[in-house]
């Protein structure tokens, strides 16, 4: 088993833009090593024999044909609609600073 130092995944953290406590550098030190553990244990799996794909799962289309239906009428549509103007929703701006 591989254990990364505190150093090594204070560097990560840096890179992730994470600030870590001491207790969570080791934390997260043991964690990253089992991890990097697991991925060491796959690369000894014999795959040789596998061809290479994107997936394992067969390709189906979850797609449903396009079909041009009547939409729902505006008056409809604005039924429940807290505020509106003329035939539209109304709602208050959603800008950044504003009250």
């Amino acid at each position: 088993m591989s254990t990364l130092s505190a150093e090594q995944v204070k560097h990560v953290a840096e890179l992730a833009k994470l600030q870590l406590s001491d207790e969570e550098l080791q934390l997260f030190a043991g964690q990253l090593s089992a991890v990097l553990d697991y991925a060491a244990a796959l690369q000894r799996v014999d795959t040789s024999h596998v061809s290479p794909t994107a997936t394992v799962l067969p390709l189906r289309s979850v797609m449903r044909e396009d079909v041009v239906r009547p939409s729902l009428p505006t008056s409809q549509g604005l039924t429940n609609a807290p505020e509106r103007s003329e035939d539209a929703f109304r709602v208050h701006a959603v800008l950044e600073g504003s009250q």
